[in-house]
Order: structure tokens, then sequence, then C-alpha cells
């Protein structure tokens, strides 16, 4: 299930959220087609492109 949520900079998560969050950290991660494991050379270009995206950022920003 996919939720989607608007948040506020300065806003502080719930005792709620905070309790979803830690029960989620205990879950056993669930590879499937729509989102499988990355071998390491797809994780290498995950984290080459967010690097660029990030760099691009702080261009556009400054």
């Amino acid at each position: 299930m996919i939720r989607t949520v608007i948040l506020d900079r300065n806003q502080k998560p719930t005792k709620e959220q905070i309790r979803q969050i830690e029960e989620a950290t205990k879950r056993e991660i669930v590879f499937d087609d729509d989102s499988p494991q990355l071998t390491p050379a797809m994780e290498k270009a995950f984290r080459l492109a967010a690097k660029n995206r990030n760099t691009q950022r702080k261009i556009n920003i400054s």
C-alpha cells in the first residue's frame, strides 16, 4: 500500500508514526517482480544517479 503525505518542514512525527517506523525496521525486506533486489552493478548505477541528481540540485539552488 502506498500512502501520500504532505509534511511541513517544521512538523515533528507523532508517537504513532514513530511506533510505525520502529515496527517497520523489524520486518524483513520482501523482493518481488515490481521491486527486485538490486545487483551490485544496479546499486552502483543507482547511487551514481542519485549523486548526479544531488549535484545538479546544489548548482540550481545556489
